[in-house]
């Protein structure tokens, strides 16, 4: 496999990798739940599983890429950079007319680079290309780009819409509404914004921030229909 502009290895498609036990749990950790304590069991996994995809995921003979098409030609791309001693995963956009890739950010102990908005998550998340290889499937499609979200005031729907996806992948029903809530209250905490402000969740009464963080218009993915009301 190969994408144009990113230097990476030895590249192959890890889309079939999200139905496998183990998977959520390795990717969802340590961006969004490794300070609240998560176990396994709040993505519907066990220890075992989360060990043995781990070793699959960071495989650096083998780089899992997850393509997400969008509609227009576009492409969000998550790739597992199995660098030995720089491991992380990049997140991209690819195009068919652009000459290199765009990475927007990457995820290596910290989130580096530029992130999502709720409203511009959902716009990719509900606006897949179905003539494309890749993630249609929309649960599993918000919960690979949800390590980029960073957002003060969160729509009041976002809670239940993460839920869902929670449960849409094997999460139990009964831990899916706290994992959503603390996924979320990470999100909500990013240091990208003001540290005295708090989480919609816990009260917070401060005035929203802005409804687009500008990465999509900045690459020029400005006609995208999901997320309408969002």
């Amino acid at each position: 496999m190969l994408i144009e502009g990113y230097n990476g290895g030895p590249l192959v498609a890890g889309e079939p990798l999200v139905d496998r036990p183990g998977f959520w749990s390795n990717h969802l950790w340590g961006p969004c739940c490794r300070d609240a304590g998560a176990e396994p069991e709040w993505f519907g996994d066990d220890g075992a599983d989360v060990d043995a995809m781990s070793e699959v995921l960071m495989d650096p003979e083998r780089w899992p890429v997850f393509r997400m098409p969008v509609e227009g030609g576009y492409e969000a791309v998550a790739v597992y950079r199995n660098l030995v001693g720089d491991y992380g995963v990049d997140y991209l956009f690819t195009h068919p007319n652009w000459s290199r890739a765009q990475q927007i950010g990457s995820w290596d102990g910290d989130l580096h680079g530029d992130t999502l908005t709720w409203r511009e998550l959902i716009r990719i998340v509900d606006s897949p290309n179905s003539t494309a290889e890749g993630i249609e499937d929309p649960a599993a499609r918000l919960l690979l780009l949800l390590p980029l979200l960073t957002e003060q005031a969160l729509p009041d729907e976002a809670a239940a819409t993460l839920t869902a996806a929670l449960t849409a992948v094997g999460a139990s029903q009964d831990t899916a509404p706290i994992t959503a809530l603390h996924l979320l209250e990470h999100s909500a905490g990013s240091t990208w914004h003001d540290p005295t402000w708090r989480s919609p969740l816990s009260g917070s009464s401060n005035p929203p921030g802005p409804t687009e963080s500008g990465v999509l218009a900045r690459l020029g993915i400005t006609a995208l229909t999901g997320g309408e009301g969002s």
